[in-house]
């Protein structure tokens, strides 16, 4: 049979893909299909054909699956973050299970992860209202109304929301406010093509333990018209403790950049994971899902086995959320991270937990290890007791690094240390698979693995691993 593009065609769904989107088959040609669930039966119109695959849009449903189910918010469709929701969420489990699973299998080479794999998945009871950050854009439709909501999936187009069924319940009060005070004093809003208009974003993030809520505006400038008002408003929100703007006056696409100014309350909000109590600033790392990150956090420390006497590196340290959980059962514990802010943050969340056992570096994981490890080495006076020595030999690293995964020269580096244990805890399985089968050909096998839905909902999910050193 010959596909034709912008042709409807019936297709049975029988896998799902990376992205979450359904997979089916015209004909042995492959065809990814958004919005659908493995067991669907739909009529599906082909957008997009290349030799080996294609893409098709969903038309119709002839036969819905049994694990597909009505959406909470009704705009999740178009929306970019959920792109699950119409799945059943113990499907949605199974499916990031086996994410995990088979990339662990197909890079990693793994022969059977399965084996190793904490089953099932660690999700929520309430997958919903989970998040406690959100980001909205801001600018106008063709009419000249204004719009804050969310980007629709892999563009810049905004949806407009009146809510989200996945960020803190306050967002859409806070919202509201935000929406009438730009509509009543007609305050520009930032266009993207032009690069004119004052306001870019809100940014709002919620302290789920301690009820504390900051409130931020990005702006294409730095004071607001009438902004009195606007906070007097604000403040009136039980828990309102903070409200800065942020400001980004570059023609870019990154929402934040390095200037911010406090306008009423603190500069921060507390919270805590477990009981270690964190300050977050707007430019802090913090994870979006306090509940999740304590489970994945917990298991973290429990691949560490620490007894009090090992000497632990938490490379991409952050504002020192793991460091600061695992300093509580080390002996010492030294963290890197880049942005200078978080360092800032780290060794504050440091004092105010009263933890004197942690040591921060400012700078690129890759470039500060190892040069912590050639000081050592190169230094022949260097003894047990110097802290160069101590650093350059850790018992234990723990490594959280962006979705690319760890580089290379800093992999290198952590096998010349030749700690007993690595914990790697991971935002994306393809590049835990591929960092896992560096390891492994370096005498460190992969122990325990398990998968913790931090993203309900959405394609994503997080993994902590443990590999152990083969002596």
């Amino acid at each position: 049979m010959e596909i034709v593009k912008n042709s409807d065609y019936r297709i049975s769904i029988e896998d799902m893909g990376n992205d979450g989107e359904g997979i089916g088959h015209i004909d042995g040609l492959t065809v990814f299909v958004k919005d659908t669930v493995i067991g669907d039966v739909a009529i599906v119109k082909i957008i997009k054909l290349k030799k080996n695959i294609a893409y098709g849009k969903l038309v119709e449903l002839i036969k819905p699956s049994e694990f597909r189910v009505q959406p909470v918010c009704t705009i999740s469709n178009k929306c970019g973050g959920c792109t699950m929701q119409h799945m059943d969420y113990k499907k949605q489990l199974e499916y990031k299970w086996n994410k995990v699973a088979n990339c662990l299998k197909r890079i990693g080479g793994i022969d059977d992860p399965r084996d190793i794999m904490e089953c099932p998945a660690y999700g929520m009871e309430n997958p919903y209202n989970y998040r406690n950050k959100a980001q909205f854009p801001v600018g106008r439709d063709k009419d000249g109304n204004v719009v804050i909501g969310f980007y629709a999936g892999r563009t810049h187009s905004i949806i407009d929301t009146k809510t989200c069924a996945i960020g803190a319940k306050v967002n859409d009060d806070i919202i509201e406010i935000v929406r009438e005070f730009i509509e009543k004093y007609n305050i520009t809003t930032y266009n993207e093509e032009t690069g004119n208009g004052l306001f870019r974003h809100i940014l709002i993030r919620v302290g789920f333990a301690t009820n504390e809520i900051m409130v931020c505006f990005i702006l294409n400038g730095e004071r607001i018209p009438h902004c009195s008002e606007l906070i007097e408003s604000l403040a009136n929100i039980n828990g309102m403790t903070s409200i800065s703007i942020n400001v980004n006056m570059e023609k870019t696409n990154r929402i934040l950049g390095d200037k911010c100014i406090t306008l009423w309350g603190q500069d921060y909000i507390t919270d805590y994971i477990g009981d270690v109590k964190y300050r977050i600033s707007p430019q802090s790392f913090y994870q979006v899902n306090p509940a999740q990150t304590k489970v994945m956090y917990d298991k973290a420390l429990s691949y560490a086995d620490l007894s009090g006497n090992e000497v632990v590196w938490d490379m991409y340290c952050g504002i020192g959320t793991i460091s600061l959980f695992l300093a509580k059962k080390a002996k010492k514990v030294y963290g890197v991270e880049i942005v200078p802010q978080a360092i800032v943050d780290a060794k504050n969340n440091a004092r105010i937990n009263n933890i004197t056992n942690v040591e921060f570096y400012t700078g690129k994981a890759e470039e500060v290890v190892p040069n912590i490890y050639k000081l050592a080495k190169d230094n022949t006076n260097c003894t047990t007791q110097d802290a160069s020595y101590e650093a350059a030999n850790a018992d234990v690293v723990v490594v959280d690094p962006p979705r690319k995964g760890c580089d290379a020269v800093l992999l290198e580096t952590i096998v010349k240390m030749n700690p007993k244990r690595i914990v790697y805890v991971s935002c994306d399985p393809a590049t835990l698979a591929r960092d896992v089968k560096i390891l492994g050909d370096s005498a460190y096998t992969l122990r325990k693995v398990a998968v913790v839905d931090n993203f309900c909902h959405s394609r994503h999910v997080e993994s902590v691993a443990l590999l152990v050193k083969e002596r």
